[in-house]
């Protein structure tokens, strides 16, 4: 997931000092008027980090959101981590946005400087104690909670979107794998068949094992019954295939509703461009265009109309069409 926000020239300033200065441990950035814009610096007191971890806590507030670039070993070229502290009581919007930026930051104040990226919700989490914790989980396999799933899906997913950044825009990136459940290629491959205009597939994500599934395929479905039969209260990745055009063209239509979870939102929004791989690499399906919506009402059979004359674009918002929203279908 892209924000479309960038570093500021302010921030990659205080950044270049931070690393070259050897009596700073850290470094404090937010989101400001749509800019990743420098905070306060932290002294560097303690010979080991976690001891200079006391001294974030005044800086940490339990309703806002806020990035803390660490430096944990000096002498390093990949010496700092870059903590994205996102609280459970901050505005949702917020949360979105800094989770969505994340890795922006670290690309734009160059990568290779960071050796992890770490996701925290809790204050606690930044103490020695919490760091401890961290790096036990870190090191020992163990069974995950939902919330530490969701987290754990996130980042590796953010990982292997940094591997392609050069090549993601304009064309298939050969480089990103994405692990796909039984029948997922088959039934985007049907969608390319002479006779199965009007099929729709919707794809799910599944945790925790960040894998593809196939949640439904179902054929003659008209347009106007699209949005109708997408789920209206979880994220979905949908695919189909207009019953009228004169050649194959196939729709991307991506939905993430209001009742879905927060960390579904921020999953499938960050694997989206993902799963269009999967359909054009792996299953050879030509997406003739992408659309987004909240809720699956929005789709309406007008949006299909200029289709066939279109040329491939970027995901772009769908308007409302005042369409009720409507009771899940049952799976075919």
């Amino acid at each position: 997931m892209q924000s479309g926000i960038s570093a500021s020239q302010e921030l990659q300033d205080a950044f270049n000092r931070f690393v070259s200065a050897s009596n700073q441990r850290a470094l404090f950035a937010t989101i400001e008027n749509e800019s990743l814009v420098p905070g306060a610096v932290i002294p560097l007191q303690a010979a080991h980090f976690t001891g200079d971890l006391p001294q974030l806590q005044p800086y940490v507030s339990p309703t806002q959101a806020a990035y803390i670039l660490l430096k944990v070993e000096p002498s390093a070229p990949d010496g700092y981590i870059a903590i994205t502290f996102v609280p459970n009581a901050a505005p949702v919007r917020q949360k979105m946005l800094f989770a969505s930026t994340r890795l922006t930051l670290a690309r734009e104040l160059g990568i290779e400087r960071f050796r992890s990226t770490i996701f925290a919700t809790e204050a606690e989490e930044l103490t020695a104690e919490g760091w401890a914790k961290h790096e036990k989980h870190e090191a020992l396999p163990a069974p995950m909670t939902t919330e530490e799933a969701g987290l754990a899906s996130v980042k590796e997913a953010e990982a292997r979107e940094s591997q392609g950044t050069s090549t993601r825009r304009g064309h298939v990136n050969s480089t990103v794998n994405v692990p796909t459940g039984d029948g997922v290629l088959e039934a985007l491959q049907s969608l390319k068949e002479e006779g199965c205009r009007g099929t729709l597939v919707q794809l799910k994500y599944q945790l925790p094992n960040e894998t593809l599934a196939l949640d439904s395929s179902m054929d003659n479905v008209s347009p106007d019954m699209v949005g109708k039969l997408i789920s209206p209260s979880e994220p979905r990745y949908s695919f189909y295939s207009l019953p009228n055009a004169p050649t194959t063209q196939i729709i991307f239509i991506y939905t993430c509703p209001t009742q879905s979870k927060i960390k579904e939102r921020m999953i499938y929004s960050t694997s989206k461009s993902w799963t269009r791989i999967v359909a054009e690499r792996d299953a050879g399906v030509a997406i003739a265009k992408s659309l987004e919506a909240t809720e699956p009402s929005e789709i309406g059979a007008e949006l299909f109309g200029d289709v066939v004359a279109a040329e491939p674009s970027a995901a772009e918002p769908v308007p409302s069409t005042g369409f009720s929203r409507p009771k899940r279908p049952g799976r075919r």
